[in-house]
């Protein structure tokens, strides 16, 4: 769990880079402590991140251990990776004995497998970490953090205050109480302002409120982060199947996973697989960009077949060349706006099942209205551009052309995301390369198909 952020801005620059990359260069330790000491630990991490990785590595074991220990969790896993190797099982269980659980957990799987077990054995929440590992890194169980507040639901309040003050260091921060039956099963929970506000004597069973949400430790992130949005929770219990409480997720948590999923939405987008970070090798990001480059290179071949299949029309008339570019990239254009579109309201659990005739009638208008406006706009840009006697034939065929490429390539755009969705398949590969290659041949075989029919 990370620190809480104060209002004051980050104070970590390029300056500050350069000035502690220099220090520790000369070997000026007390110097480098000085300029980090007020540092909070997201900036002694980004300071480390922009450092080159040989002198972040000299840095980071400079720092004295409660900095080192409460920095960890703030760094990306590959430069966690990098500055925790070399490091001594007993070095390790110092840095990561006083972290929450879910930071543990989560350190603890960026070290070597043989180690890893070595620290976990030292660790005082042994038992609580193992279990954590166990779960997915992608799920409930694997956002969760162990420590909560929880009390009988026969308590009192002040008992169940009592249990905040002994629980204070370990929860942080502390944003309600759970109530649990003797069998430790959620049964209630009480906001920390109720239970500050309600008479000591109170039983928590009058005051704990009943209509819970929770989550069961496997349920995918993106539909945790999707509930707490939803319920405006800033913590969400996380329960096993028979209803026993495991720990909780805190808005800070998902907050990382909001911004984990939108980056790699769009690096899927752009025809990214894989995360690519700036500690990436050469040759991860090269492998994560060269598919879908591949995929590209294929689909514009298959371009050029469609363009030579019709050969003849474009010797017979030679300016249909002229409207190659054009269809290509309005159609990749018009599939790439609804794909967009879709994957969005799929991405934020608007799109539902029942919305769907709703939504593709609705792309289907605007594509109507779209390719009306644009084909208008080229037929009289051919008009005025004149091209003899023919001129009025050609504008007629652009025109009508690119009406049918403008509303097949919505459709495509709009419904393809949905297909993927239903099969299993990260809708958000729908744009990008996928949509532009596919509509591409789609809009040039409309186009040539339309020219033979009505220009020749």
């Amino acid at each position: 769990m990370s620190d809480p952020v104060p209002d004051a801005p980050p104070l970590v620059d390029d300056d500050l880079v350069d000035a502690v990359a220099d220090l520790v260069e000369a070997g000026h330790r007390g110097h480098v402590l000085n300029l980090v000491a007020e540092l909070r630990p997201a900036d002694v991490a980004a300071l480390l991140q922009h450092l080159p990785p040989d002198l972040a590595r000299v840095a980071f074991r400079w720092l004295p251990d409660d900095v080192t220990s409460r920095t960890l969790p703030e760094l990306e896993s590959a430069e966690r990776v990098d500055l925790l190797d070399g490091l001594s099982t007993t070095e390790l269980v110092t840095l990561i004995d006083p972290l929450a659980s879910d930071d543990q957990a989560d350190v603890l799987a960026d070290v070597d497998v043989t180690q890893a077990d070595d620290v976990l054995v030292q660790l005082e929440d042994a038992v609580d970490i193992e279990a954590l590992l166990s779960y997915a890194e992608d799920t409930a169980g694997g956002l969760m953090a162990t420590e909560v507040v929880a009390v009988p639901l026969t308590a009192t309040v002040a008992e169940a205050t009592e249990a905040v003050r002994a629980n204070a260091d370990a929860v942080d921060p502390v944003f309600a109480v759970y109530a649990v039956d003797a069998d430790d099963r959620l049964a209630g929970v009480v906001p920390l302002k109720r239970l500050l506000l309600t008479p000591a004597a109170t039983p928590v069973s009058e005051i704990a409120e009943t209509d819970l949400v929770s989550v069961e430790p496997d349920l995918d992130q993106e539909d945790v982060a999707r509930i707490m949005e939803r319920y405006d929770l800033v913590a969400l219990p996380v329960v096993s199947a028979g209803g026993r409480l495991l720990g909780r997720i805190t808005i800070d948590d998902v907050m990382n996973v909001i911004r984990e999923e939108a980056e790699e939405d769009l690096q899927r987008a752009v025809g990214i697989t894989g995360e690519e970070e700036l500690s990436s090798s050469v040759f991860a990001v090269s492998r994560g960009r060269l598919v879908w480059l591949l995929l590209g290179l294929v689909g514009a071949y298959v371009s050029g077949l469609v363009i030579v299949g019709f050969e003849e029309a474009l010797q017979v008339a030679p300016v249909l060349a002229l409207f190659i570019p054009i269809v290509m990239a309005m159609a990749g254009n018009a599939g790439i706006q609804s794909s967009a579109i879709a994957v969005q309201g799929l991405a934020s659990g608007d799109l539902w099942r029942s919305d769907l005739a709703r939504r593709i009638g609705k792309e289907l208008a605007v594509a109507l209205l779209n390719g009306l406006v644009l084909a208008a706009a080229l037929a009289l840009i051919v008009v005025v551009s004149g091209f003899g006697d023919d001129t009025g034939l050609l504008a007629v065929t652009a025109a009508v052309s690119l009406q049918i490429v403008i509303v097949l390539s919505t459709l495509v755009g709009a419904t393809v995301p949905l297909v993927l969705s239903r099969v299993g398949i990260d809708p958000a590969l729908a744009m990008g390369p996928f949509i532009t290659v596919s509509n591409d041949i789609l809009g040039l075989t409309v186009f040539f198909v339309t020219a033979t029919l009505l220009y020749l």
